[in-house]
C-alpha cells in the first residue's frame, strides 16, 4: 500500500509539472498528500487521471486535441469533486482545465469554490497565494477595466502570503497602471524586479511608468 501510494504521487508529481510552465500555481498545489484528510482512493484516481490529461492537453499543438483532452481533464476533476467535494486541488484542476477550453468565467468560479470555505481550510497560506493569483490572472485577460479592482484586490493578498511570486507583483503593476496610480505601480513593478532581476515584462513596465 505504501508503495503504491509513494508511485502515485511521483506519478502525479511529473504530470502536473505543466503547471509552472503555464506560471500558474505550482505544483505544490496539487502534489501534497492532505494531512488533515484521508482522500477517497477513488477520488485520488481520478484526480491523478485528470492531472495526466491535462499535462497532455498543454503538450499538444493541435487546438482541438487539447480541446477535448482538457475536456476529459475537467470532467475527471467532476468525478473526483463528486467523491470528494472539499477537496480544493481538485477544484483548482477543474480551473486548469476550463481554462484552457477558454472557459475563463468557469474557471473563475471553480477557483471562487476553492477559495471559499470549507475547500479553503485546506490550504496553505502560500497555496492559498498561488490560487488568488491564478484568479486575478483570469480576470485581467478577461476584462482588464472591469474587474482589474477585483484583480487588485487578489494580487494585494496573493504577494502578502507568497511575498516571492514576482509574477504577482508585475501584474499587480500592470492593474495600478491601467488605474493610472502610477507610484503603485512603480513599488510593484520594482518589486518583481527585486525577485528576478531579469524579468523582462516588470523592468519593461518600470520603463513605462517610470520617471
Amino acid at each position: 500500500m505504501e508503495r503504491e501510494i509513494l508511485l502515485q504521487l511521483g506519478i502525479l508529481i511529473f504530470s502536473l509539472g505543466i503547471f509552472y510552465v503555464l506560471h500558474s500555481l505550482p505544483k505544490r498545489v496539487f502534489t501534497k498528500l492532505r494531512s488533515k484528510t484521508r482522500p477517497n482512493n477513488q477520488a485520488h484516481r481520478h484526480f491523478i487521471l485528470g492531472a495526466q490529461l491535462l499535462s497532455r492537453a498543454r503538450s499538444t499543438k493541435t487546438k482541438s486535441t487539447a480541446f477535448n483532452l482538457a475536456k476529459s481533464a475537467a470532467d475527471e476533476a467532476d468525478k473526483a469533486l463528486a467523491l470528494e467535494p472539499r477537496d480544493p486541488a481538485a477544484h483548482i484542476l477543474k480551473a486548469m482545465a476550463q481554462g484552457l477550453m477558454g472557459h475563463k468565467t468557469a474557471a473563475v468560479k471553480s477557483l471562487d469554490t476553492a477559495l471559499s470555505p470549507p475547500a479553503v481550510k485546506m490550504l496553505s497560506g502560500t497555496e492559498k497565494g498561488d490560487a488568488l493569483f491564478k484568479r486575478a490572472e483570469l480576470q485581467f485577460e478577461m476584462n482588464r477595466k472591469r474587474r482589474v479592482d477585483s484583480a487588485i484586490s487578489d494580487l494585494v493578498e496573493a504577494v502578502g502570503l507568497n511575498p516571492d511570486n514576482c509574477k504577482a507583483f508585475c501584474l499587480l503593476g500592470r492593474c495600478y497602471e491601467i488605474k493610472g496610480l502610477k507610484e503603485d505601480a512603480m513599488n510593484a513593478f520594482a518589486a518583481a524586479l527585486k525577485i528576478e532581476p531579469g524579468f523582462v515584462e516588470a523592468r519593461d513596465g518600470l520603463g513605462r511608468v517610470g520617471p
